[in-house]
């Protein structure tokens, strides 16, 4: 396991990620001790590693200054059920500055009638940002839910926004 923590300008994130690719990331944080909190257990067998995360780093440091990023980055969902991989991934195919709904992302993953179960898997996703959940809206237009907090959830939508699709 590697990691990196660095600083945007929106706080400090934390990467966490194997051979395989990204396992976990932070929403961004206070200081840089909050970050390496944030990622949690598994940092007690991994490396810090900077320059394995280089160009990511920089993607996320544009991506917080405003400029359309993609993240199409290899990840490792290990421990994640088939479910809560396919509702990641339909987050993902959200296309930077739009939304979707519960409904489409449930029905996406395969189960059109699990929308609060697409919900419940997006509340737990390890990589925020990367794993596009913010893209997310309710069915009346409305936030809906987010693990980071609706002022966090709308700040990224303002900053996708913002910059334009």
């Amino acid at each position: 396991m590697f990691y990196v923590i660095f600083d945007t300008a929106a706080g400090w994130v934390g990467i966490l990620g194997s051979a395989a690719g990204l396992c976990r990331a932070t929403l961004p944080q206070p200081s840089k001790h909050a970050a390496y909190i944030s990622l949690g257990d598994d940092l007690k067998d991994a490396r810090e590693t900077p320059p394995r995360f280089a160009d990511l780093v920089e993607r996320y440091r544009a991506y917080f200054h405003g400029q359309r990023v993609e993240f199409t980055d290899a990840l490792d969902l290990a421990g994640a059920s088939p479910f809560q991989c396919a509702v990641w991934r339909a987050a993902c195919d959200i296309p930077y500055g739009q939304t979707r709904s519960y409904s489409w992302v449930a029905e996406r993953a395969g189960n059109p009638r699990a929308v609060r179960a697409a919900g419940q898997a997006l509340s737990v996703n390890p990589l925020p940002i990367i794993v596009s959940c913010h893209r997310v809206l309710a069915k009346d237009g409305g936030l809906g839910g987010y693990s980071g907090g609706l002022p966090v959830k709308k700040m990224l939508l303002e900053l996708e926004t913002a910059t334009g699709t």
